[in-house]
């Protein structure tokens, strides 16, 4: 978008503030993936993470960033949810339905879906997988989200669309063109209508 992305504001707020505070009462703990710059991010009171693999491969190095920042500051964790940044609209279920799709079990990888396809950025990742994670990265065999977690056992887990103004909306709508920033604006506008008129 030329901009920061998960600084780019919807209705006055950054992107990542709706994550953060879509997350906040989902987990233990929160950590912000990002390269460059954390001063940038300070208002936010969260520790950042770079990735921690060269050659910018993508959403996967973020989730290993995670995974290896939960082994040192959350040691008991036996597993990470991950959101993207662009996708204002998630569910508030979102880490407890992922849970209960894989059911604990530390082989099996949870990510969500909806009408529009599966979201793998929103996932529940087992975080002894972190060093299979690293090595697959590191042999460059894939960067895809997908790829990765369909060497192991992959469960779409569904989620619902959202209802406001008589319109369906993706709760995984994502941020990437100024149009899209409008769309989400309008998006938030109309939830907001709906909401107030409950």
């Amino acid at each position: 978008m030329g901009n920061d992305k998960p600084l780019v504001e919807i209705a006055g707020r950054p992107l990542l503030s709706y994550v953060v505070d879509g997350l906040r009462p989902q987990v233990d703990e929160l950590v912000i993936n990002a390269n460059g710059d954390a001063s940038r991010f300070s208002e936010f009171l969260l520790p950042v993470v770079p990735d921690g693999i060269d050659g910018n491969p993508g959403p996967l190095a973020g989730i290993l960033a995670g995974m290896r920042w939960s082994q040192v500051f959350c040691p008991q964790a036996r597993f990470m949810a991950s959101a993207a940044v662009d996708t204002p609209f998630f569910p508030g279920d979102l880490v407890t339905r992922l849970s209960e799709g894989c059911g604990h079990d530390e082989t099996t990888i949870a990510v969500a879906a909806s009408f529009n396809g599966v979201h793998p950025v929103f996932g529940l990742w087992p975080i002894a997988l972190a060093d299979d994670l690293e090595e697959w990265l590191k042999k460059a065999k894939s960067s895809k989200v997908l790829d990765f977690a369909d060497h192991y056992v992959r469960l779409n887990v569904p989620f619902d669309h959202l209802e406001a103004d008589g319109r369906q909306i993706d709760p995984f709508f994502n941020v990437n063109t100024p149009e899209d920033a409008a769309e989400a604006q309008a998006m938030l506008e109309a939830l907001n209508r709906t909401q107030a008129a409950e």
